[in-house]
């Protein structure tokens, strides 16, 4: 089977990203023949490698955030990849942050660090199947993007953006969002010791 038979089937199967098992599912190949095309189209530069088991097309890349939902799973984009996406803060973000339920990671992938960081399963919730550029991403909605970023300063592993906005926020929200992390020091700390410039929420 030549190369463009092989993109064939995969683009027919909706592949951008596949595992090394998708791939003998989709082509039909045993395991040491698809390791070895696998190897071959990588170094020719019609697949790229994200990990280890994982590959894209180049002709038909995924986005950095369809790229991190899958490079380490659960996750949901959040963190300053968020805030940034939502207007919160004003700076461009060139790392992609995700929230996982498993352990902290990053990653190096195609010239684009990953990160992931962890939150526990109770608090693991308030993400969409955004569409974005005719990709369906996993993205935190704006006020849970706030809890994740609020939380991890409050730990002191984040510095607080000095730009950070609530602008358009749901105060309700935000708050049941931060409730989900299950501390009382987390609420006391947003409530009375925040200090924002721009602290203007929706109720």
């Amino acid at each position: 089977m030549k190369w463009f038979e092989i993109e064939s089937k995969l683009r027919e199967g909706g592949f951008r990203l596949f595992t090394a098992r998708e791939f003998r599912q989709v082509t039909g190949f045993g395991e040491v023949a698809a390791k070895f095309l696998l190897i071959r189209y990588t170094r020719r530069g019609l697949l790229c490698r994200l990990k280890r088991g994982l590959y894209a097309l180049r002709s038909r890349m995924p986005s950095k955030w369809g790229i991190a939902n899958r490079l380490y799973k659960p996750s949901y984009i959040s963190l300053a990849s968020a805030l940034s996406y939502y207007g919160c803060i004003p700076e461009s973000v060139y790392a992609v942050t995700s929230i996982t339920a498993k352990s902290t990671r990053d990653f190096a992938a195609d010239g684009t660090t990953y990160i992931y960081r962890t939150i526990k399963r109770g608090a693991f919730g308030g993400y969409k199947g955004a569409e974005i550029n005719g990709e369906t991403v996993l993205l935190a909605e704006k006020e849970k993007a706030l809890a994740d970023y609020l939380y991890f300063v409050f730990l002191k592993k984040e510095t607080l953006n000095g730009r950070l906005s609530l602008r358009d926020a749901k105060a309700r929200l935000l708050e049941a969002r931060l409730k989900d992390f299950g501390n009382k020091k987390l609420l006391d700390w947003y409530r009375h010791d925040l200090k924002i410039a721009d602290r203007r929420l929706k109720r």
